[in-house]
């Protein structure tokens, strides 16, 4: 029945393994692409103006992303999501994405383990910091928000 669906219609319509696998291959795309060597800093005016807006600054939006991100237990994501035109802030674990609560995705932090295992071992805080600080692709969210 998914023959000819998009993914993201996948994601949307599916359940159980399908979806779960369906799912994980979206966000990890998407997370890829909220990444770039020599990121972070400041993003672009329009979106800094967003987020002011939403959360009051960029300092209460990092403090919202990493407390979605290091208080998601166990394995998940962490999301800055637009819904209903406002920006907030949410998480979801395992497999599970904003796509299926009618949410647009604008950026995502991956904390399943395998993300930051490596070279961070349990100091997740540490990876979402370095993510947050050198990592993220502002110009990829604004793209996401302006869609």
């Amino acid at each position: 029945e998914f023959e000819s669906m998009g993914l993201v219609d996948i994601v949307r319509k599916s359940s159980g393994g399908v979806f779960n696998n369906a799912a994980q291959v979206w966000n990890h795309s998407f997370f890829w692409q909220c990444l770039r060597g020599q990121g972070g800093g400041e993003p672009p005016a329009a979106l800094k103006a967003k987020v002011d807006a939403a959360f009051g600054s960029m300092a209460q939006l990092r403090k919202e992303l990493s407390a979605a991100a290091l208080g998601q237990f166990g394995s998940g994501w962490a999301w800055l999501v637009q819904d209903g035109g406002k920006l907030k802030v949410v998480k979801t674990a395992n497999a599970d994405t904003p796509l299926t609560q009618g949410q647009t995705p604008l950026l995502a932090i991956d904390v399943w383990e395998h993300a930051y295992y490596l070279n961070y071992q349990n100091r997740r805080a540490d990876y979402v910091n370095a993510v947050l600080d050198k990592l993220v692709n502002w110009d990829f969210v604004l793209r996401n928000a302006s869609a």
